[in-house]
């Protein structure tokens, strides 16, 4: 880790690379959350209803383009011609619709206006275009910018600790045990989390489904909400009925299934690595801390996709520092809080399907610190 805060990753060797990737600090900080505040231009925490909608507008366009490119003209491709312009379609809608749901997530942070209302009100639309209930993720995953880095109360990609290592997990230890396992992620884990709580923290004294208004993961101030945001994926759901019906099942999968499967996946692939890394220290009670918890993130590049989905990926650190700051002010103030941050900024630019790999081939499961006294502190291991 240099001075800049740029991550240093260790070329590959024969060694485990959590064994040279060195790993981030995970003292407590010298410096508050105030004086990093103080760092950051006040006028990047200013949210403005113009600039927040000229994106969303922004997004709208070009997906229209591309279903109106797709609808128009793809009938009259010749037929090997086909096979290249779904697969084309179906990527860069996916990528535009995983910007149009990042804008819908910072609604649910209040980032988008100065109005709860409306920031509601435009959430829960696109989110819902999407099926995701929108209230329901909303305070779940306020709870994991509350309590990120803890395993005990973070909601999502809490890793487990090798006591809890199933069995059969040691089959799953190679190369395609990993395929087999990002696939299913990549492809189910979004709604089996939504439905099912699968990766989420466990619950006790009820079933944790995000479309459940009795659900353990709410109080009661929240269950009306939740009886809204399935009244929306309802709404959705029946229109995407209505044009099934009169445009068939292969026109609805086409024009609108696959991409909202990439979207999924994406969604997955940029949480997974923004909270996944060897580096990454996971805190128990004894020593969990918010300032410290929301430091357990880490940056990525997705080169140009960074744009697409609104620098959520390269502007990690800073979200989970200050949520509520719009999207198109985190970079400036990424900028601004890199110098104080110093060793507890991490980003790593390796590819994104290269530190996918490693993650999931490094990162098994977390165990107590061997290297110092703090018996609270977690790092992840691979060796079963």
């Amino acid at each position: 880790m240099g001075a800049g805060g740029r991550m240093q990753v260790s070329p590959p060797s024969k060694k485990s690379e959590t064994d040279t990737i060195k790993r981030v600090p995970c003292e407590t900080p010298p410096f508050t959350v105030g004086e990093l505040k103080k760092a950051i231009p006040p006028h990047c925490f200013k949210r403005s209803i113009p600039r927040s909608f000229s994106y969303l507008i922004w997004d709208i366009i070009i997906a229209s383009c591309f279903y109106y490119v797709a609808t128009t003209y793809f009938p009259l491709l010749p037929h090997p011609l086909s096979y290249f312009a779904w697969p084309l379609y179906w990527a860069c809608q996916g990528c535009v619709l995983t910007g149009v749901w990042v804008i819908a997530h910072e609604c649910g942070h209040h980032a988008f206006s100065d109005y709860q209302w409306l920031d509601d009100t435009v959430g829960l639309i696109f989110h819902s275009f999407l099926l995701v209930p929108y209230f329901s993720w909303k305070y779940s995953h306020r709870r994991h910018h509350s309590n990120t880095g803890s395993l005990e109360r973070d909601e999502v990609f809490v890793p487990k600790k090798k006591s809890d290592i199933k069995w059969y997990g040691k089959y799953l230890n190679n190369p395609l045990g990993r395929t087999v396992m990002l696939t299913v992620q990549f492809t189910l884990g979004w709604p089996l989390y939504l439905a099912f709580n699968v990766s989420g923290r466990p619950y006790d004294g009820g079933f944790a489904c995000h479309f459940h208004p009795n659900a353990p993961i709410y109080n009661d101030r929240e269950r009306l909400q939740i009886y809204i945001s399935d009244a929306g994926i309802l709404a959705v759901c029946y229109g995407l009925f209505r044009y099934a019906a009169a445009q068939g099942v292969a026109s609805m999968v086409c024009f609108y299934g696959v991409p909202l499967l990439i979207v999924n996946g994406l969604l997955v692939l940029i949480t997974y690595l923004q909270h996944t890394h060897p580096s990454l220290p996971h805190y128990d009670s004894s020593e969990w801390d918010w300032l410290r918890g929301a430091l357990a993130t880490v940056d990525r590049d997705y080169g140009i996709l960074n744009k697409v989905f609104h620098n959520i990926t390269d502007t990690h650190v800073a979200h989970h520092l200050f949520s509520t700051m719009p999207h198109y002010h985190a970079m400036e103030a990424t900028k601004a809080i890199k110098p104080i941050l110093g060793e507890y900024y991490q980003f790593d630019g390796t590819p994104v399907v290269k530190a996918m790999w490693r993650e999931a081939k490094e990162c098994i499961y977390v165990e107590p610190d061997r290297q110092g006294e703090k018996k609270g502190v977690f790092w992840y291991n691979n060796k079963l």
